[in-house]
């Protein structure tokens, strides 16, 4: 197998693995042995080695010295500083895209919204967990908001968080019965669209900072009961 066929592969049980990291199947700490997910995807130990690497690269894995690799752990620490790394990048991003971009950018916000807002959130057998569908474009749409950037420095630090605020943003959705999700959305792109710099930040700013708090408080209510 050449090196470009076996990264090709890589990538194949690599999304897979993300999917079912992100759908629950695999669980924050649980560990990623080779054996059983070389048997589990029917893949090489090379194959799942750069497949593991790739997710490290997201966030979504992390290597453990002498002991391999496991699904990255969720803590109360990481998700503070997370969100505070996005709400001090992201609505900044956010205004260079609405100043820079086109016509074609906005009909992008649009279309993204469109299929977000047409896809089931939650997974027709476990309404707690988010769809796949759903996490795909939700990704889709957060990363059309910041299209309009020509800065691909910046594009790249935004991919880079979103990514890792998927394993968060998954493990929020039974938090969230009370939240709109969906009209946060719709004001986020009627902002945007109506090239609102001001208002865009500060919508895309509590949209961070919303999915955080619900995770934080839940937090610390479990560890209130389990004390």
């Amino acid at each position: 197998m050449s090196a470009r066929e076996k990264q090709t592969l890589g990538d194949q049980v690599g999304r897979r693995i993300r999917g079912d990291i992100l759908a629950g199947r695999l669980h924050p700490g649980e560990k990623l042995a080779f054996a059983e997910l070389c048997e589990r995807y029917e893949a090489s130990v090379g194959v799942v080695r750069e497949a593991l690497t790739w997710l490290a690269g997201q966030g979504l894995v992390r290597a453990q010295p002498h002991q391999g690799h496991i699904v990255s752990p969720l803590s109360a620490e990481d998700l503070a500083e997370l969100t505070q790394a996005r709400v001090l990048i992201e609505p900044m991003v956010l205004r260079q895209s609405i100043d820079e971009g086109s016509v074609d950018w906005e009909a992008r916000v649009v279309g993204a919204h469109h299929v977000l807002s047409r896809t089931s959130r939650t997974d027709p057998d476990d309404e707690r967990r988010a769809s796949e569908e759903w996490i795909e474009a939700h990704e889709r749409f957060h990363a059309a908001l910041f299209s309009g950037c020509a800065n691909g420095r910046l594009l790249r630090i935004t991919d880079g968080l979103a990514q890792e605020a998927a394993l968060y943003r998954r493990w929020s959705v039974p938090y969230e019965e009370h939240r709109d999700v969906a009209a946060e959305h719709e004001a986020l792109v009627a902002a945007t669209v109506g090239r609102d710099p001001d208002r865009a930040a500060d919508l895309l700013h509590a949209h961070i900072a919303s999915t955080a708090e619900l995770l934080l408080t839940a937090s610390e209510q479990a560890t209130d009961a389990e004390g």
